[in-house]
């Protein structure tokens, strides 16, 4: 483990936005499910899919236009390093932006598993043979979860970026805080709907992750709420069988508790840590530098 002291913040977002949408190049694709993905593709110069790409998942109900991912791709072009950002669909086709409350909820947590896989085979098929997989917050659980699950010769290793952590009673305090109504009570109704065959029954205006009222079946509030230990990303982190690298940021108060959860893991040579002192969840600014210099280092290993 070492640490970057960043003392000095500058903002240079606007700069970076502005740089990325000059070389963007967005990558569509039908998937399984028969909606339309999209795909931010950044070729660092001179380099082609067969020199490698850095597939990086964004966070809940967010999009691959979002600050951190569009800083970090910039970034990572800048040192010679080619990435793709998808913006999963969260059962909309063509989405883009923040999801849409207002849309009822079907999408599950495991959904995206299936489209970072369609993306991996994607890239597979452009001549990518080594690919690192990324993913920042709740990106990251699911990065970490496919890369355990689903095997595959052509990813090289992993990056997790402020990976998502979960604590049972810290959820159901956030959820009836802002859902207004017990976790517990919520879980029992929507449970026994899916139990018996019936997951699909809209529970409305039961709210959601980020969405207070909104309109939810039964088996994606499920997916989302029920106590599962690899809803924890560090009890993913010693399965996943690739080099592992985790960032994490010092005033990150989203995420509590991952650094001293990976600290041991770290110690044990399990992954690698890197803490950025300073940066909170989103590693804004040149915070974002700093990412990309992890990302660097760890892929010249």
């Amino acid at each position: 483990m070492f640490n970057i002291l960043k003392t000095t913040v500058v903002s240079t977002t606007f700069l970076m936005a502005s740089i990325v949408f000059v070389h963007a190049e967005d990558v569509a694709i039908k998937a399984s499910s028969g909606l339309a993905l999209h795909a931010n593709l950044e070729l660092a110069d001179g380099k082609t899919m067969a020199d490698g790409v850095v597939l990086l998942t964004h966070g809940t109900l967010a999009h691959n236009k979002m600050e951190i991912i569009v800083a970090l791709q910039d970034a990572l072009k800048q040192r010679g390093i080619s990435s793709l950002a998808p913006t999963l669909s969260l059962g909309v086709s063509d989405r883009k932006g923040m999801y849409d409350c207002a849309v009822p909820s079907t999408h599950k947590h495991s959904d995206a598993f299936v489209e970072i896989g369609e993306w991996l085979n994607w890239a597979k098929e452009k001549g990518a043979a080594n690919i690192v997989l990324a993913g920042h917050s709740r990106g990251g659980n699911q990065t970490a979860w496919f890369a355990a699950r689903e095997p595959d010769a052509a990813v090289s290793k992993v990056v997790l970026i402020a990976p998502a952590t979960y604590d049972a009673a810290k959820e159901s305090r956030g959820f009836e805080k802002n859902h207004k109504r017990a976790l517990k009570d919520a879980m029992a109704e929507a449970k026994a709907l899916v139990d018996a065959g019936k997951g699909d029954t809209v529970l409305k205006g039961m709210g959601v992750l980020y969405c207070p009222g909104a309109d939810v079946t039964a088996a994606s509030f499920v997916s989302y709420y029920q106590v599962d230990e690899r809803m924890h990303t560090p009890n993913l982190m010693g399965t996943i069988g690739k080099p592992t690298l985790v960032i994490a940021g010092t005033e990150d108060t989203v995420v509590e508790g991952l650094i001293d959860a990976t600290k041991p893991l770290a110690e044990a040579g399990t992954v690698e840590l890197v803490v950025i002192d300073g940066a909170d969840h989103f590693f804004r600014d040149l915070f974002a530098e700093d990412v990309a210099d992890a990302i660097e280092a760890f892929i010249a290993q």
